[in-house]
């Protein structure tokens, strides 16, 4: 049975490992493989809890799906973010952040559901429009999102990936995909 509700401070290392765990399915083929297999869960729950995601008070909400009582995916949605920067809210749009689902959960109706309960979250603060950031390359999430009724509204970025040894970073490009809420 899925179950969704919000994160609890515990949560971070089951989160870390289903946000690792969907980069490394998810991004295979886009981003290098040395950044993909050097991911640490430990050191990713570490930054969910010095950036207190799980604080209510935090202006970004994270919700955990849970399978039969088994971590299986969760979504971050807030204010907008000016540039991607955390710390240039825009409150007039929402923004989905994240929606991330264990590999063998795809297609199960599990990321259908953290959506929707992200777009409510949205849509219960009052926005009435929201982005999501895409990598250009993940054409199954752009995809997901266009079944979801978002469309690319034209604007780009480029997403910074570092790479191990101090080499020059990577640099993908993402689309931002745009879509209204009820109200």
């Amino acid at each position: 049975m899925l179950t969704i509700r919000r994160e609890e401070p515990d949560d971070a290392e089951a989160i870390a490992r289903v946000h690792i765990h969907g980069w490394q399915a998810g991004y295979a083929g886009i981003m290098p493989a040395e950044v993909l297999v050097r991911l640490n869960p430990v050191a990713w729950a570490q930054r969910r809890r010095d950036v207190g995601t799980a604080d209510p008070e935090h202006p970004f909400t994270t919700l955990l799906a849970e399978v039969d009582g088994v971590p299986s995916g969760f979504t971050t949605f807030g204010p907008y973010r000016n540039n991607q920067d955390r710390g240039d809210l825009d409150p007039t749009y929402g923004e989905v952040l994240a929606v991330y689902v264990e590999p063998a959960r795809w297609g199960d109706g599990t990321a259908q559901a953290l959506f929707a309960a992200a777009r409510d979250g949205l849509a219960a603060n009052g926005w009435r429009e929201y982005r999501v950031w895409v990598l250009a390359d993940n054409v199954r999430a752009r995809r997901f999102y266009e079944r979801a009724g978002l469309s690319a509204d034209g604007e780009r970025s480029r997403y910074r990936v570092p790479l191990a040894g101090g080499g020059p970073p990577v640099h993908l490009d993402e689309l931002r995909y745009t879509g209204r809420l009820p109200g």
